[in-house]
């Protein structure tokens, strides 16, 4: 008899760094991020000959581009960059150093950046869409605002190694608490023994006669090992259960959560969706939100100072932000002036937010819970809307702020049972 011959499975390739799976499924190498792109000569050959596009061809191209824009990578193969992230490490340090060049350059540059920036949030906003470019603006903000602090305003002298050491611990711990606040901001989930619902009718058993006991049927309903006993109990209960239903997420979402449709997830006492650190903020992380903006507050604010104190030593440092005389006769100096403008209004947007964050933290109320009153008009509000009072759940001042830093302890809430799929 022929030994039947056995098969050795082949050995799965493993991807060099400079290979990686694409969109297809097939493997590639970045070396040929430019060649076999159908999508992309299809589009040339209509634009070549003056035919209309197709109406997916640029959704193609893009989703092809964005595909193959890859760097090396030690494992797994090369990794995909998001398009979102090049631009402001392009376009920044690009228009701070076009400020630098003349006053009135400057003006321009630091009126149309804000307004740029406005017009992608509420363009991508509008979308819903989910985008690292925020994320990668203050990152790369704050990188580059202290790289030119060691390189160009250090060197000057001005400066000792004290006011450097403080700087530096500054970045670093808003570094963590951003890193911290990133982790998870509270995402509901679904309780096991809530998943199904069962209702169990028991009948009379054959040899008893149904006119026993009355005429009446022993009905038992289990529910989440509950038993309600009261019709009118259990209406109200489905009746708040489908209140509470998240449909996406399908989950009875606990009071005070909300349905974030950036994310697709529901979060614990959902506050709002930041930009800035493209996660929601909610229960988990309210609190390290709030850490993060106080810490880059007051390192962003000792750093301005510290920057006018060596570009304009004999003014004060308001004055010199709006009045520095032979601040643009070199180029250095001008170019940490218009650093400090940049930062400054960096710094003034946040703080808002930082104010509004108190303001309704000392309410006990949430910005999603904020813009649903005055939608509604059920809240009372003051100083254009900058103070919302629901007085739903307020309990005083000290109430209010005790319960903001002890909610992070209480992330597993009872959560209601979805009565409604009975």
């Amino acid at each position: 008899m022929k030994k039947r011959a056995t098969k050795v499975p082949e050995a799965e390739e493993i991807l060099c760094c400079c290979e990686y799976v694409n969109r297809l499924g097939e493997r590639s190498h970045v070396a040929a991020c430019c060649c076999d792109c159908e999508d992309l000569d299809d589009a040339c050959d209509r634009f070549l000959k003056r035919e209309p596009q197709k109406a997916e061809s640029l959704a193609q191209v893009a989703a092809v581009v964005s595909d193959r824009v890859r760097v090396p990578w030690l494992w797994g193969g090369a990794r995909r960059v998001e398009l979102s992230v090049i631009p402001p490490l392009i376009l920044l340090p690009v228009l701070l150093h076009l400020a630098a060049l003349h006053f009135l350059l400057g003006i321009v540059v630091l009126t149309a950046l804000p307004g740029l920036v406005l017009w992608y949030y509420y363009f991508t906003h509008r979308k819903k869409g989910r985008t690292l470019f925020f994320l990668s603006l203050a990152l790369f903000s704050l990188g580059y605002m202290y790289y030119l602090f060691i390189t160009e305003v250090l060197p000057s002298g001005n400066v000792g190694q004290v006011e450097v050491t403080v700087v530096t611990i500054g970045v670093i711990l808003t570094l963590v608490a951003l890193i911290h606040t990133k982790r998870e901001p509270g995402i509901v989930r679904p309780h096991q023994e809530s998943v199904h619902s069962t209702v169990t009718y028991y009948s009379p058993l054959a040899d008893r006669d149904p006119a026993v006991n009355g005429g009446r049927q022993d009905v038992t309903m289990t529910v989440a090992n509950r038993a309600i006993s009261s019709l009118e109990q259990a209406v109200e209960l489905k009746e708040s259960s489908r209140r509470n239903w998240c449909p996406v997420c399908r989950v009875v979402r606990p009071p005070r959560a909300g349905h974030c449709r950036i994310c697709g997830v529901c979060v614990l006492r959902l506050d709002h969706h930041c930009v800035w650190i493209n996660s929601c903020v909610g229960q988990a992380n309210h609190r390290s939100f709030l850490l993060t903006l106080v810490l880059f507050l007051l390192t962003s604010l000792y750093g301005i100072s510290l920057v006018l104190q060596s570009v304009c030593p004999k003014q004060h440092h308001l004055t010199a932000l709006f009045y520095c005389p032979g601040v643009y006769d070199q180029y250095s100096t001008a170019l940490c002036f218009t650093c400090a403008w940049y930062s400054s209004i960096v710094t003034g947007g946040l703080l808002h937010l930082l104010m509004v964050q108190v303001i309704n933290v000392s309410y006990n109320v949430t910005e999603r819970e904020a813009r649903i009153a005055l939608r509604d008009k059920t809240a009372r509000s003051a100083f254009w809307g900058l103070v919302v009072d629901t007085g739903v759940y307020s309990r005083g001042f000290r109430g209010n702020w005790a319960e903001f830093m002890t909610m992070g302890d209480k992330l597993n809430p009872p959560s209601p049972t979805p009565t409604d799929l009975v």
